[in-house]
């Protein structure tokens, strides 16, 4: 199958996003597709034997270490000398729209994937009066493609709740070779801890932004006081973070990518995802596949993996007193910490990247089925010749 993927953000930078397409990207080549990925300067020119179009792009204020693809002729022209079988729009906001109606002009099958929560993050950056406009953007741009796909049962509910039509899941996967509990070390503990490494370790991953909710661990460390914690990952909030945990036992680490980070994983105890705006939230299966008992907000997609009481606890992010409750219970008692431990890695074995990159080519066969029963595939080849 001949694949064109339209992202927003792409390789070298550092997020969920390009986490997922990275390994999506590498497995679909590995098993015999063709792979065509467009992105916004600066990206990578080629990723695992996909060439990398890269267009011109200039940077979204208001959201630092994201760029806006602009219109660019290229972009047509690219995709209809690929000639592929089906286009993905991942996460369409600027270069998405840009390849999805090129996409409806050449008649080629279109899908398209939500993995942020783009209304709820607006008001954390002053844009809280776009709200009642971003809704009727997103369904309108979605309803372009004959497919829709998200990461869990509670985007796919907001998503059709919203008019958004034939949604379906994409959940993505976790490398278990690398995040493995096999992977702890002294020295990175004692590097995360401050040198305090027999003292109970949390530790939160992901973006430093104010919809991350991370503020919410200062009162936890304020009545769970033996414990420390590291931030790893950098973002706008920093400085503020910085500020509200002065007093408290707390590393920031920055990003840490790759054998390190997996480092970092495995070198901690419990993993703490405070934010209640994640579609999904691929560090939480990071955590869980590298071997932590996660304590996570009851929120967003992140019950579709971390089922309380079985293989991690789950809290009300709005309440402080069950956030606090759920972290105390896993420090005060290192025999349920490690069972929840033990049963979130077997839920991540179940999880990899192959599997679920198959279940995305099906994703692209149906839609592919149903734009020929539609009549759209065909336009293509009448359109241009080579």
């Amino acid at each position: 199958m001949r694949i064109a993927i339209f992202s927003e953000v792409f390789l070298p930078k550092i997020d969920g996003i390009t986490n997922r397409l990275r390994h999506t990207v590498a497995e679909m080549v590995r098993a015999g597709h063709e792979v065509l990925v467009f992105a916004p300067e600066p990206a990578v020119e080629e990723h695992a034997g996909a060439r990398v179009v890269r267009i011109p792009a200039v940077d979204f204020r208001p959201y630092p270490g994201v760029r806006a693809g602009l219109p660019d002729p290229r972009l047509t022209w690219e995709l209809a000398r690929f000639r592929p079988d089906v286009v993905h729009a991942v996460g369409p906001a600027c270069l998405g729209i840009w390849g999805s109606l090129a996409a409806r002009t050449l008649g080629i099958p279109l899908v398209a994937s939500y993995h942020t929560d783009l209304p709820r993050y607006l008001p954390g950056y002053g844009l809280g009066w776009l709200e009642p406009v971003m809704w009727p953007a997103l369904r309108g741009v979605h309803n372009l493609a004959i497919r829709n796909l998200c990461p869990s049962r509670f985007t796919r509910a907001e998503l059709r709740s919203h008019g958004v039509a034939n949604v379906g899941l994409w959940r993505g996967g976790v490398d278990t070779e690398r995040f493995h509990p096999r992977r702890r070390d002294l020295a990175m503990r004692e590097r995360m801890s401050d040198g305090r490494i027999d003292a109970p370790l949390l530790l939160y991953t992901g973006r430093l932004a104010p919809e991350k909710n991370v503020d919410l661990l200062a009162w936890v460390l304020d009545a769970v006081p033996e414990a420390r914690l590291a931030l790893v990952g950098d973002g706008p909030a920093r400085r503020d973070l910085e500020k509200v945990f002065s007093d408290l036992p707390v590393s920031f680490l920055g990003f840490l990518k790759g054998e390190e980070l997996a480092t970092a994983f495995a070198s901690a105890d419990v993993f703490v995802m405070p934010s209640t705006t994640e579609t999904l939230g691929f560090v939480v299966l990071e955590a869980m596949s590298s071997g932590l008992a996660v304590a996570a907000a009851d929120a967003g997609g992140i019950p579709d993996m971390v089922r309380h009481g079985e293989n991690g606890l789950l809290f009300d992010a709005e309440d402080r007193a069950s956030a606090i409750g759920a972290v105390r219970e896993l420090v005060e008692s290192p025999g349920r910490r490690r069972f929840l431990a033990q049963q979130g890695r077997k839920a991540a074995e179940n999880a990899s990247w192959e599997s679920e990159t198959r279940k995305l080519v099906r994703e692209y066969e149906s839609a592919i089925a149903l734009a020929r029963r539609s009549g759209i595939v065909g336009r293509l080849r009448h359109a241009f010749s080579f």
